[in-house]
């Protein structure tokens, strides 16, 4: 079969090539086309409509600013559509634009499929209408989200998550740690502070400074910055004081080497908690007390990071807009960079996540029942 798929991101676009290499194992005739980046082209062997470096934007000025280079990718985006006549549409976050796509691929009869459902549980539940109008079936990647979704009347089933599996693998062919601190440029005896300010630029133009701010007051320890896939190391270098280190490709060796963590909010909070490195969540938008005050009033739930949603609880402190300060992310991870009582209940709090998350093969499963349901009479509508 074929099969168009769409991701925004870094992180959308190592899950897809997982989804995308579970669906050639499944079916033997799959062919591919998409909106996505390095993974998923390595896995497909086909070069991308559109990499995601041409339209991950986030904050409402960046997306106005490019909203001339978002029309053109729609317009891409559809008419790639209409040219390769896939048999299933498989969407991955990235809402504002895939709905979007959904609304047009449900007019021209194809079926829908979301992979890694947008966020809608925090704010914008509005969205869970256009989601039930539009997509024949969401594989979720989060239990607490069939909850969700019950109370809207929308029957999901949680499919095991993605991350869970791409760290057990990443695991088997960790460099030793003597390779990845010559890789790094770190001596053996410096203990490491991993910083991760997220994947798109201007994320890593609001945190990294303050990441690195906090870090260099630990005297001993030795800031890694992990670059993210799509940005060059050139830009890091003009927000990033010297003497912090980027590696690149090299993220979980980072995180499984290094004392504790500060990261920015979104998939690498579970990333890093599911490779058991204490960390201090941090986001710092062009946020005012005002504009927090705000957010919280809109924001759905009690917490942003996904270790904290899955545990139900605070497990890692999150320090969001206005109370995203140097100050504030260095008074946070001071007691994790020893054997203290926070380390300790953060890593109980990482085991109650594992739990919850279970260890299902989410990319194999997701697969077997989209071609299951594409098999069996969902065809185009």
């Amino acid at each position: 079969m074929k099969y168009f798929l769409i991701a925004g991101e870094a992180s959308g676009d190592l899950h897809a090539g997982r989804l995308i290499d579970a669906l050639r194992r499944e079916d033997g005739e799959a062919s591919f086309c998409y909106l996505g980046g390095d993974c998923m082209q390595a896995a497909s062997g086909v070069a991308p409509v559109v990499h995601y470096r041409e339209m991950a934007y986030m904050a409402f000025s960046e997306v106005l600013r490019h909203l001339p280079d978002i029309f053109k990718n729609m317009r891409i985006a559809k008419e790639s559509i209409a040219r390769f006549a896939p048999d299933a549409i498989v969407l991955v976050d990235y809402p504002s634009f895939n709905l979007k796509i959904a609304k047009y691929a449900w007019r021209k009869g194809i079926p829908v499929y979301y992979y890694i459902s947008p966020k809608i549980w925090a704010w914008k539940t509005w969205r869970v209408k256009q989601i039930k109008k539009y997509v024949r079936k969401v594989f979720s990647i989060l239990p607490f989200e069939t909850e969700f979704y019950a109370k809207y009347g929308y029957a999901v089933d949680y499919a095991g998550n993605p991350t869970v599996g791409e760290i057990a693998d990443a695991r088997q062919a960790l460099p030793s740690e003597e390779e990845f601190r010559e890789l790094a440029g770190v001596s053996a005896d410096v203990p490491l502070i991993a910083l991760l300010p997220g994947s798109r630029i201007g994320e890593i133009r609001n945190n990294l400074p303050l990441m690195a701010n906090a870090a260099r007051r630990f005297a001993g320890f030795q800031a890694v910055v992990a670059a993210a896939p799509g940005i060059e190391t050139d830009f890091y270098r003009t927000v990033c004081p010297d003497g912090i280190r980027i590696v690149r490709d090299a993220t979980y060796a980072l995180l499984a080497y290094s004392k504790a963590a500060v990261v920015t909010s979104g998939t690498a909070t579970l990333e890093t908690a599911i490779m058991g490195t204490p960390q201090v969540v941090c986001y710092r938008g062009n946020g005012s007390s005002m504009t927090y005050a705000l957010f919280k009033r809109i924001l759905k739930v009690r917490y942003v990071s996904l270790p904290n949603l899955i545990a139900g609880k605070e497990v890692v402190p999150e320090l969001l807009l206005h109370q995203c300060t140097a100050d504030g992310m260095a008074k946070s991870l001071r007691p994790l960079l020893g054997d203290t009582a926070e380390r300790r209940a953060m890593e109980e709090g990482y085991a109650l996540v594992a739990q919850r998350l279970g260890k299902m093969d989410c990319a194999k499963t997701t697969a077997q029942q989209l071609l299951n349901d594409l098999t069996n009479g969902a065809g185009r509508h």
